[in-house]
């Protein structure tokens, strides 16, 4: 049955599209653990039939019902509705309403339970990141004592990790599962039911006036979110919806002060990263400065304070690595609090750094951040050349972090051209990329902000370096591209993959190589019309559906996207950006997390890959960031101004557009496209 998320920062609810919780993975999840594990309603003990359901905002949602055929009820005798929000807890609201001549008797019953099981342990159970079939069993669900004075439901974790108040509105019967009431409506009555759910040993006395502050402080937020980001109005409707649902998306996605001490920042994506994810949240704050640098700063200090400052090979963590993710509760006592197996979250923090003052000219942020922007680059220097050969590796070092620590961090996603799995320690070709992008731009803020001539220079000769010596080591002679990684035993992983667009983001191609990298970059084998697929389909490994190896990620496609526009190969551009703004239409205008690398001329819309993460940060940001490549803004920080680089004429498929509000140097600015011409204004 389909699945509906309704969230709000890092607490969310999963339940299916009658408002029910009640398979193995759905829930009300709160600081990592889930603490309501079952939440069904029935009619005299049968499940309502679905007319409709759907989100309202990202943290509400309401389910429209029909009643079940039951000896006491006629089908359609009842309507049924069921609205739902989440905030601070959960709030449920079932109203029932006699829509007959004739007085209605029947019973409605609500089933509760929580097992208190850590977020990872859930995971497992999900077909997409886990695997059910080995996973281990979750924890027994806990059964409600029912506190009758005060008319709610008390559910207490065994092992010590809190507690479940489901609190009701209506005195019933409790049948020690959950509580039933008896109802006789008559014609046009209405009955109505409000079920409180709290986590923690809060006390429910003022719960209404409590999910009234939460509603309204919610909205509030939405709506400043709203406000704050800029408006947009296109011919091309496909890219406004688009554009407008990342807006959501992303608004959904930030995490309240309680889930990040410095302030907002993007979690990953639902159901199972609503937390702190380095990578993740860094790429999708450098996709969206169209909205303004919020996000970005909240980013940056939210990960400076939790940079790794010890060696601890049991989180896979050295000083000055940026942290991959973060978890709480019982997760972070079962699993992990901090764990750092990314090797890529760490050179594009000093990245992030640099665009934010880019787009700012903030040169107190930089002071600010230059201790963690330096122990990041001497974690690049000293930890991540693990073997002193000049290129940034990874390899695990506990047995339960990542095997593979890039962005393609499967445990199948490194092959070579004949299907083979490179083996660790493994040197992906775009973390050099990156690392060669980062020691530029710190050269930058070494001579621009913090007057250290000597750091700058030293920082330009290393990149030069690593741009000879990367070109020599990664050119693979007869295919024309570069390879994927160096494996441990420093050979070619030689399979053609869309990392080679993340190169010419970077910086780090030659120009004499770059008309080569493009071309196969959107050769029919890695382009499928849709994307530019993870893997070539010439390669033995490609498979349309699986997860880095043949598939299309929108976030891939904008980073390659950016690093043509880098390159003025705007037609090119151009195809990338179009081919994924007609595949959100397919997708509600939502991007998802990936979908299928089928070939575009044989399907009439990109097919879904199972279960994708949706709303997901760096595929919400996609679009936004697609725009702003294709109106070519970038910022001028010695002019404090916002410019356009694009072409002198755009694509006429583009149409008109206006884009009215954007955010750079403290100010507004809007941005005109008539008749393929560009224009910026101040506003």
């Amino acid at each position: 049955m389909p699945q509906q998320t309704i969230l709000e920062g890092s607490t969310f609810c999963i339940c299916d599209e009658l408002g029910d919780i009640c398979e193995t993975t759905h829930g009300l999840f709160d600081d990592d653990t889930r603490f309501l594990s079952r939440l069904q309603l029935t009619i005299d003990g049968e499940r309502p039939l679905l007319l409709s359901s759907g989100a309202v905002e990202y943290f509400s949602a309401a389910f429209f019902l029909r009643n079940p055929i039951t000896d006491n009820l006629a089908l359609d005798a009842l309507s049924v509705k069921r609205e739902r929000f989440v905030g601070d807890g959960m709030q449920d609201r079932v109203t029932l309403t006699n829509v007959t001549m004739a007085p209605l008797s029947f019973r409605v019953g609500i089933e509760i339970g929580a097992d208190f099981a850590d977020i990872i342990s859930v995971k497992e159970w999900d077909f997409s990141l886990g695997d059910p079939t080995s996973a281990e069993p979750l924890p027994h669900t806990v059964e409600p004592t029912y506190d009758e004075a005060r008319n709610r439901f008390v559910l207490v974790d065994p092992e010590g990790f809190g507690a479940t108040q489901v609190i009701l509105s209506q005195e019933g019967e409790s049948d020690g599962h959950g509580i039933a009431f008896t109802l006789t409506l008559a014609p046009r009555e209405t009955w109505e039911l409000r079920v409180d759910v709290l986590t923690g040993e809060r006390e429910p006395d003022h719960v209404e006036l409590h999910f009234g502050e939460e509603r309204r402080r919610v909205q509030d937020t939405l709506s400043a979110w709203q406000m704050r980001v800029p408006q947009i109005r296109a011919d091309w409707t496909d890219l406004a919806l688009a554009f407008e649902r990342s807006v959501g998306d992303l608004a959904a996605l930030r995490m309240r002060a309680k889930d990040a001490g410095a302030g907002r920042l993007p979690a990953a994506g639902m159901p199972w990263f609503m937390t702190v994810f380095g990578r993740d949240t860094l790429i999708t704050c450098m996709q969206t400065f169209l909205f303004g640098s919020e996000l970005a700063r909240g980013a940056l200090r939210e990960l400076a304070a939790l940079q790794a400052t010890t060696d601890d090979p049991s989180r896979d963590a050295e000083p000055g690595k940026i942290v991959h993710e973060v978890r709480r509760g019982k997760c972070a006592v079962k699993w992990f609090d901090r764990y750092y197996g990314s090797v890529d979250a760490t050179p594009l923090f000093p990245i992030l750094l640099s665009e934010t003052w880019r787009w700012t000219d903030d040169s107190a942020l930089v002071e600010e951040l230059k201790k963690p922007a330096l122990a990041a680059l001497r974690w690049i220097d000293e930890y991540g050349d693990r073997d002193g050969d000049g290129f940034v590796e990874y390899e695990r070092r506990t047995d339960r972090g990542l095997e593979n620590q890039s962005w393609k961090d499967s445990g199948d996603s490194q092959r070579f051209r004949d299907g083979r799995q490179a083996k660790t320690p493994i040197a992906p070709c775009e973390v050099q990329g990156y690392v060669y992008d980062a020691k530029r731009r710190l050269a930058e803020l070494a001579r621009e902000v913090w007057r250290d001539g000597a750091l700058a220079e030293r920082l330009d000769r290393d990149a030069d370096e690593l741009r000879d010596r990367f070109d020599a080591a990664y050119w693979v002679e007869d295919g024309g591209y570069y390879a994927l990684a160096l494996d441990g035993e420093k050979k070619q992983v030689d399979s053609l993959c869309s990392n080679i667009g993340h190169l010419l983001w970077s910086g780090i191609v030659p120009p004499g190589r770059v008309s080569a990298v493009v071309d196969r970059l959107l050769a029919p084998d890695l382009f499928s019309g849709w994307g530019v697929r993870t893997m070539s389909t010439a390669d033995a490994a490609f498979n349309p559906l699986s997860y880095h190896d043949g598939t299309v990620w929108p976030h891939d496609n904008s980073l390659c996207a950016w690093g043509l526009a880098r390159h003025a190969q705007w037609p090119e551009a151009h195809r990338i950006i179009r081919a994924m703004i007609d595949a959100a239409a397919s997708f509600d205008h939502g991007l998802p997390e990936v979908f299928a690398g089928f070939v575009r001329a044989d399907t009439p819309f990109p097919i879904a890959y199972p279960t994708a993460a949706r709303p997901q940060a760096w595929a919400a940001g996609t679009p936004v960031l697609l725009v702003q490549l294709l109106l070519g803004l970038q910022p001028d920080r010695r002019g404090h101004r916002l410019e356009s680089v694009a072409p002198l004429e755009l694509p006429a498929w583009v149409g008109g557009l206006r884009l009215s509000g954007v955010h750079a140097f403290d100010r507004k600015w809007d941005v005109h496209v008539e008749d393929g011409d560009v224009s910026v204004v101040e506003a």
